[in-house]
């Protein structure tokens, strides 16, 4: 079973990915929390959208604070890495489209579309995170859990 990540452990990912000089930005529940500001529940791992021409420096950059220990190598759609206790960062890496957003290939063939990053917070530390749109698309094309149905409420709440 995965570790609960901490806000200061997403806080902590974030900014050894901005010292590196990559780009990274809050997906999934994570990213929800950021727009939202406020963290809605425990979350398992961090989920972060990448740039595929600075995959192998996040990599380099994850396994120096930890995250060695690769889990799921679905390259090119995504890869997700863990630490010795077990917190894990999943990547979804995008060719960029030169707005700011990019294309994530998929295991079907497909692409999803990440657009341009939003602000939102967590802790009170401002982080770049996929906006409230494009996290409900993401929830698409698969049997929710109750997890993301919860999810979806709150995304509601920012999209209505």
């Amino acid at each position: 079973m995965a570790a609960v990540m901490a806000a200061s452990g997403v806080l902590a990912v974030l900014s050894a990915l901005r010292a590196a000089g990559v780009t990274a930005w809050g997906d999934g529940g994570w990213g929800i929390d950021a727009l939202l500001g406020t963290t809605t529940r425990e979350h398992s791992d961090l989920d972060l959208v990448v740039l595929m021409p600075e995959l192998s420096s996040v990599r380099a950059t994850l396994s120096d604070i930890g995250f060695g220990i690769v889990l799921r190598d679905w390259l090119p759609a995504a890869l997700a890495v863990a630490d010795q206790a077990s917190n894990e960062v999943d990547l979804h890496p995008i060719s960029p489209d030169g707005i700011g957003g990019g294309h994530q290939e998929l295991p079907d063939g497909g692409r999803f579309y990440y657009p341009r990053p939003v602000v939102g917070e967590i802790d009170g530390v401002v982080v770049d995170c996929v906006d409230a749109t494009t996290q409900v698309l993401a929830h698409q094309g698969y049997t929710p859990t109750e997890k993301d149905l919860a999810d979806l409420l709150l995304l509601r709440s920012l999209t209505d």
